[in-house]
């Protein structure tokens, strides 16, 4: 990666960065506002349907009003949806590409329907790094919390970005070389029976409680398929998450008025969003993907979904992780497995945890996580 890429867009800098950490554990005061402030009925339905979860729990105030809390509760991932700064709207390196790759989730009490979240956060970190992706990238860490009405703690969590440079990643990076000399991928009818056939299976525990003395180290959960990546899809997760850069008419120029290094022309010559990755295959080979690719907070929510289902009404999740190894472009497929790697208590809480990974249809390792459940006991 020694020769100079043609150049098309900004490039991480030294100077950037010496000034991007000046704001290191600096509480920040102003950015852009949350897709929710409110945990309302609609806005948790649509944020579970963007990640395929049906769970009941959190769209049918009928049967949650059965359960301990007397109405339907918010996913733990919804909290995306209500601080820009978790989702990766990340700050510093103009005209840099940012690509959210994880999370580290931990969770005190559940986010009640109608609350309003608000949020505090600060940039945490920056680690340099030598990627096949792109040579040369910043890991940018942010930390955010999350409180209620009251002022509770409801979550904390630290994310990430890596900053990269969009034409060492086009023309030099070798991450991906294998994946764009295939040709499209076209499934038959057979191979997609089997993501049918896991989506047709899919159990949402629910109501039957799942007691700590019950579950055993080594116990698997049932896979999970997510999948076939289609920009639908994606659009679908919009719906629910907000994106971070998805504005229309005046409010699309006033954001690229405001950051220049934003507004990237499309074919049109019309500044459009970074955030277009994800539906125009085109400009995502211009910034080194395979192709229109999933949201990064998208998986993850995939992830604490698996865990949601498995654990039932009266289990609560504490801790989640979520490191992202590559993009799942359209077309891919997804399938999520864990297995119960310990049992432990704290105090009076009986705990579980449990180990994740997935892999798309050709084997090849998306997604690493963790969770840590808590469990009811006899």
């Amino acid at each position: 990666m020694n020769a100079e890429p043609t150049r098309r867009f900004a490039r991480i800098t030294d100077e950037a960065l010496d000034a991007l950490r000046a704001r290191q554990n600096v509480p920040i005061e102003n950015t852009a506002e949350p897709w929710c402030y409110e945990a309302t009925r609609d806005n948790i339905r649509h944020y579970a349907h963007g990640i395929g979860d049906d769970n009941p729990l959190w769209c049918e105030p009928s049967y949650a009003a059965k359960t301990q809390y007397g109405d339907i509760i918010a996913l733990p991932s919804f909290l995306f949806t209500t601080s820009r700064i978790i989702s990766g709207y990340v700050g510093g390196i103009p005209g840099v590409h940012a690509m959210w790759a994880g999370a580290d989730w931990t969770w005190h009490k559940p986010v009640l329907r109608n609350q309003a979240i608000t949020t505090e956060a600060w940039l945490k970190d920056l680690i340099e790094h030598d990627t096949k992706f792109a040579g040369r990238a910043v890991q940018q860490i942010y930390h955010v919390n999350f409180f209620n009405p009251a002022g509770d703690l409801v979550a904390e969590a630290d994310s990430w970005c890596f900053r990269t440079d969009r034409d060492q990643a086009r023309e030099q990076g070798t991450k991906y070389t294998e994946v764009r000399a295939r040709p499209p991928r076209v499934y038959t009818d057979e191979e997609l029976a089997r993501v049918y056939d896991l989506y047709a299976a899919e159990t949402i525990r629910g109501a039957t409680p799942r007691y700590w003395q019950d579950v055993t180290v080594g116990e698997v959960l049932p896979t999970m398929a997510k999948g076939p990546m289609t920009v639908t899809g994606f659009i679908a997760y919009a719906q629910g998450w907000g994106g971070l850069y998805i504005r229309a008419n005046k409010l699309a120029w006033r954001q690229v008025h405001n950051h220049p290094g934003l507004g990237i022309k499309n074919r049109f010559g019309i500044p459009d969003c970074p955030e277009r990755v994800h539906w125009e295959p085109e400009f995502a080979l211009m910034v080194g993907a395979p192709g229109a690719y999933d949201y990064g907070p998208e998986r993850c929510s995939w992830l604490t979904h698996h865990l949601t289902n498995w654990m039932g009404d009266d289990g609560f999740l504490r801790r989640a992780t979520c490191k992202i190894r590559r993009h799942n472009p359209e077309g891919d497929l997804l399938f999520i497995d864990g297995k119960v790697i310990r049992k432990f208590q704290d105090g009076a809480r009986h705990l579980v945890e449990i180990e994740q990974s997935a892999v798309n249809q050709d084997g090849e390792l998306s997604v690493l996580g963790t969770g840590i459940v808590e469990l009811p006991s006899h």
